[in-house]
């Protein structure tokens, strides 16, 4: 049998339990609702690593043409039951990120927080390849990680050159700054907290 999937088993647990995983706080990141408020996305857009649907749910209730994508099931039935319940027509797919582009895709936009730094070196590689195969010219990558200096409780996420390395060529690092990541508290998951984390915002040439 081959190994189960770490996320798959805690979104599992999640909707049998209703005890959520750290990085589910059941409500958009700030910092997406800033780039929003920025003008900063443009439709259709790509929620890569979508979860339980936050970002998606909040883009579609704007009105953005947006897909919602996981690799876990069990996150997908819970973001499409939100949305059942919010009465929002937000889509949803259980697909791999990896293999996005396949199909001819063309986002204007992708929103990725915190799954590029759950990757190794190689596989964040061929993630930013496959997004450059999904992205039409001049899309935004927006990535949304942890920090690679770990806060207590939390594993280490990714810096600037690991963001850089992996969008190398035909791709353009636009800005790299420093942006709250609201989790909740390992500690007490009634509770949340702010973990330091990255935003890059990436340009696809």
């Amino acid at each position: 049998m081959g190994e189960k999937d770490p996320f798959e088993e805690a979104y599992r647990a999640a909707r049998t339990r209703r005890k959520a995983p750290p990085w589910d706080v059941g409500h958009p990141q700030e910092v997406v609702v800033g780039l929003e408020c920025a003008g900063l996305i443009e439709g259709p857009v790509l929620d890569a690593g979508c979860g339980t649907g936050e970002h998606t749910l909040l883009l579609a209730a704007l009105g953005y043409d947006v897909l919602g994508i996981d690799s876990s099931p069990a996150a997908i039935a819970e973001a499409r039951d939100k949305a059942k319940e919010r009465g929002i027509a937000a889509a949803f797919e259980c697909a791999d990120a990896l293999l996005v582009g396949a199909r001819g895709e063309s986002y204007a936009t992708v929103i990725d927080t915190g799954l590029f730094h759950v990757f190794d070196a190689e596989t964040r590689a061929r993630y930013a390849a496959a997004l450059h195969r999904a992205c039409r010219p001049g899309a935004r990558v927006h990535v949304l990680s942890l920090s690679d200096t770990p806060a207590d409780g939390f594993p280490p996420g990714a810096g600037e050159a690991d963001h850089r390395r992996a969008f190398g060529a035909g791709w353009q690092v636009e800005a790299f700054e420093a942006a709250p990541f609201t989790c909740l508290d390992p500690a007490d998951p009634r509770r949340e907290v702010d973990v330091p984390g990255w935003l890059a915002r990436i340009r696809r040439v």
